[in-house]
């Protein structure tokens, strides 16, 4: 829905707050990021292992369903967030973009600390990165600044 910004209480701490509405396009446009960052992270993901990278963890091949699966699963909370964030912020714009930065940043601690060949954690970094490279910015630019 969109209009102009209106006054409620928050829920825990009582305090007025005012929240802008939510961008119709939001949730079209961001299925439309997924769908293209979930084909990215599988095209990342074959090339990684034509090129001889085996994306295996502790031995055990990564299936590349997982890629697109997980860029899904991510990107359907991503848009949430966005959603929730246009709902309840002031500045819902500069507040999902250090959030997703963020998130994206601490996706890839586990890639660091897994047991896996160099070749296969530079392609599971470099498909976090690639997914939110595509949906952070299509979701950004759909938010109010405030």
């Amino acid at each position: 829905m969109t209009g102009g910004a209106m006054t409620m209480t928050h829920p825990v701490t009582g305090r007025r707050k005012t929240g802008g509405s939510v961008p119709r396009n939001l949730w079209p446009a961001g299925a439309a990021a997924v769908a293209v960052a979930a084909a990215a992270t599988t095209v990342i993901a074959v090339v990684g292992r034509a090129l001889g990278a085996p994306i295996a963890i502790d031995g055990e091949a990564i299936p590349l369903l997982a890629f697109p699966m997980f860029t899904v699963i991510a990107g359907v909370v991503g848009i949430a967030l966005a959603v929730a964030l246009a709902h309840w912020t002031r500045r819902p714009r500069r507040t999902f973009t250090v959030t997703t930065v963020v998130l994206t940043v601490l996706s890839l601690v586990p890639d660091l600390l897994v047991q896996v060949s160099f070749g296969s954690r530079i392609v599971l970094m470099l498909t976090h990165v690639a997914a939110a490279a595509i949906v952070i910015p299509t979701l950004c630019r759909r938010l109010p600044t405030g």
